[in-house]
């Protein structure tokens, strides 16, 4: 089969969560616009996460993994998937179940016109505590970055893979996606999605990791953004 998009799962630690998101995906499928593959990425989990998605993929067409020898972090299992993808799109997705593959079907409409089109969870299921620490890191990010995105961490997103192939690797990628297609010249939107609950599982998220952590990689960002190389070739001969 040829395949036109490819859904991403970064995993890590997520056995609770697992099988009510087969189930997601699975239906998925079954309704998408477009001919549709999963891929997801054990980021070195120590529970069950890595033998659940294993026999899950190895007895269901459409479905492939990759597994890391440990964990590298979401950043790495991201890069690693844009790089194993070869459909012309590609999306990704959370295992947490806090936005559901369903809504993708939101943000596919724009992707002709948008390199890169982002959900907005304008009304957040989550804690106070996780509502502002996210707030205060999408703003400081917005400072560096100049996106304007509401909501840059959003995990349910779809790029064009050769914007996606086009972002070089550092820890902290997948909270500066629409800056870097944005370096790459594309056009990015943000579209309203619904936002869930989480029913299963423990955040892996906390005030540090949410402020601290991408504090530090903005200067990353702007360092890298300083060096970044782009180039558009005019002509060349065969």
């Amino acid at each position: 089969m040829i395949y036109e998009f490819t859904i991403i799962v970064p995993v890590y630690n997520e056995e609770d969560c697992l099988p009510q998101l087969f189930v997601q995906l699975k239906d998925y499928l079954e309704v998408a616009s477009k001919k549709t593959r999963i891929l997801l990425v054990d980021d070195g989990s120590s529970d069950q996460s890595a033998r659940l998605i294993m026999d899950f993929c190895n007895k269901n067409e459409h479905f492939s993994y990759l597994i890391f020898e440990r964990n590298f972090g979401k950043g790495a299992a991201l890069k690693a998937a844009f790089d194993h993808t070869e459909t012309p799109i590609l999306g990704y997705l959370d295992a947490d179940l806090q936005t559901y593959p369903q809504d993708f079907e939101k943000l596919l409409p724009f992707i002709g016109e948008y390199d890169l089109v982002t959900g907005w969870r304008r009304d957040r299921k989550d804690t106070f505590v996780k509502r502002i620490s996210s707030k205060v890191g999408n703003g400081v990010r917005n400072l560096f970055t100049r996106d304007y995105m509401h909501d840059t961490g959003c995990p349910l997103k779809i790029l064009k893979t050769s914007y996606a192939q086009n972002i070089p690797m550092f820890k902290g990628l997948q909270r500066f996606l629409p800056a870097m297609v944005l370096l790459q010249d594309g056009k990015i939107k943000e579209v309203e999605i619904p936002h869930y609950p989480r029913l299963a599982g423990e955040s892996k998220y906390n005030f540090r990791n949410r402020f601290m952590g991408p504090l530090m990689d903005c200067f990353a960002y702007v360092w890298m953004k300083k060096s970044y190389i782009k180039y558009k070739v005019a002509q060349k001969n065969e």
